[in-house]
């Protein structure tokens, strides 16, 4: 049983850095092919990069197996380059630096005292669940999915159900076990909302074809 347990952990550790190193893919070539951002929403990024930037300093604040980590370097790297089309598109890449350079200082200042990087733990959960809501908003106002990738979003909630087993397996952190459980919550609604705008828009080309 042990055994299995453990091959279960490799196996859920190495297919979530697996499915991070493209997860923004289909939504970059989305966006570079339709030479479009619509149906993103610029808040719901820049939330999501914070979160990341919060829980990715947390754990190697703490000191935690990097394999339960390793991807949101490069998740982070994702979603720069996504910024980067998104600011391009929106005719605002002037923005981008400050951007970065704000999300430059909040990774030092949160190591400064270790009350604030418990704090910013508590509040990422925060974060991320707002930069969903976010994008849900956009969706629901709009009612146009856009080229916001259902793929994308599907594949982050096959790492949330992978991060709840490696949590439950080596940290146990309640923290992370909320802000993972959280997580699969919003971005599974997400997805489905994508999905179903998808089939709406998929309709009303077929009929103006018709």
């Amino acid at each position: 049983m042990v055994g299995l347990e453990t091959e279960l952990l490799v196996f859920a550790n190495w297919s979530t850095l697996v499915v991070c190193m493209v997860l923004k893919f289909p939504q970059i070539l989305s966006i570079m092919s339709a030479r479009s951002a619509e149906g993103l929403s610029l808040g719901s990024v820049l939330l999501e990069v914070t979160g990341f930037l919060v829980f990715l300093r947390y754990q190697i604040y703490y000191d935690y197996p990097m394999e339960t980590y390793l991807e949101y370097p490069i998740l982070i790297a994702q979603d720069a380059i996504l910024l980067l089309f998104i600011f391009h598109y929106s005719g605002s890449v002037r923005n981008a630096l400050f951007y970065f350079g704000m999300f430059f200082g909040l990774w030092n200042i949160l190591v400064l005292q270790k009350w604030i990087i418990d704090l910013a733990l508590n509040l990422c959960t925060v974060i991320s669940a707002s930069s969903k809501f976010l994008q849900l908003q956009h969706l629901w106002s709009t009612q146009d999915s856009g080229q916001a990738s259902a793929l994308t979003w599907g594949m982050a909630t096959y790492t949330c159900i992978t991060r709840i087993f490696t949590t439950l397996m080596t940290t146990g952190d309640k923290a992370v076990l909320l802000r993972f459980v959280v997580m699969l919550i919003l971005n599974t609604w997400v997805t489905l909302v994508i999905l179903k705008y998808r089939k709406t828009t998929d309709k009303k080309e077929d009929k103006k074809n018709d």
